[in-house]
């Protein structure tokens, strides 16, 4: 599963195949600063993004999952 980090926030994401089906999806899990490395603090808890789009392999549904987590953390930023 492809890790990485933006600013103090370590950004988890992947594609994941629908059960039963060809499409895949995106997910997302966004974790933030934690002093502990054996535990990691969940601010946004593993779950399905871009809820009305499927992708057609692996690769893209990460791909997506990507890019919704970078304008998730950018709208973040923009409240503070």
């Amino acid at each position: 599963m492809p890790t990485e980090h933006v600013g103090d926030y370590e950004v988890e994401y992947s594609g994941v195949r629908v059960i039963g089906g060809q499409e895949w999806v995106a997910r997302v899990a966004i974790f933030g600063h934690s002093t502990n490395p054996m535990h990691r603090n969940p601010v946004f808890p593993a779950q399905r993004v871009l809820a009305e789009q499927t992708f057609a392999d692996e690769k893209s549904a990460e791909q997506g999952a990507r890019q919704a987590a970078h304008d998730m953390l950018d709208k973040q930023h923009a409240h503070h």
